[in-house]
């Protein structure tokens, strides 16, 4: 399976390459940092099994960007690296011919699961995003409520709860309630390492 990875972040693109040259040792990698660096190995090599695009990488333009290498190659898998997408952009995207959404937090077994599915003609869709509800958001791969994205962003500026609460006219409790759930879905044990997690998928910063 020839793969095409292209992220502007390092951590990312390595990351993704270490975890798919371990679980699928006969797996082709190649990575780029943007859009047209991306374009360009695939004018040069022809178009790779999967290709997946940082939606907010230079050059993408957004759905711009993936509308030109769906065009371009329009018998392969084209798909977005994600760490946070909205129900309508996904819609779109999906519209527009991406082959799914791959979470920059998904598990070796899962990833290489992923690209499977898709370089055979599958949309994967983390989260059951195709069928969730509009204005949710996937964070990762969990689908978080707009009131939940408010919290977790005030989380990530340190504010308390009472602070929350106050700001977003709600329950002391009530906040309380959602940081619980925030822990559950980012599989994070407090609200600090709930601010650690979504920095390194790059949100609210």
């Amino acid at each position: 399976m020839r793969i095409l990875l292209a992220d502007d972040h390092e951590l990312v693109l390595d990351g993704f390459k270490a975890v798919i040259e371990r679980h699928a040792p006969e797996a082709e990698v190649v990575t780029a940092r943007t859009f047209d660096e991306a374009f360009a190995l695939v004018l040069a090599n022809g178009c790779y099994d999967v290709t997946l695009l940082d939606l907010n990488m230079p050059g993408m333009q957004g759905l711009e960007g993936l509308k030109r290498m769906v065009a371009q190659c329009p018998n392969a898998a084209v798909a977005i690296i994600t760490g946070m997408v909205t129900k309508s952009v996904a819609s779109s995207a999906l519209a527009a011919g991406a082959k799914g959404f791959v979470p920059k937090t998904l598990s070796g077994d899962k990833l290489i699961s992923a690209l499977q599915k898709m370089a055979a003609g599958e949309v994967y869709a983390p989260g059951d995003l195709k069928g969730a509800t509009e204005g949710m958001t996937i964070i990762g791969a969990e689908v978080l409520t707009p009131r939940e994205l408010e919290v977790a962003a005030m989380l990530v500026k340190g504010a308390s709860n009472k602070e929350i609460a106050r700001a977003l006219d709600l329950q002391e409790v009530t906040v309380k309630l959602h940081v619980r759930n925030l822990c559950r879905k980012l599989e994070t044990k407090n609200r600090t390492q709930i601010a650690v997690r979504l920095a390194q998928l790059g949100q609210f910063m």
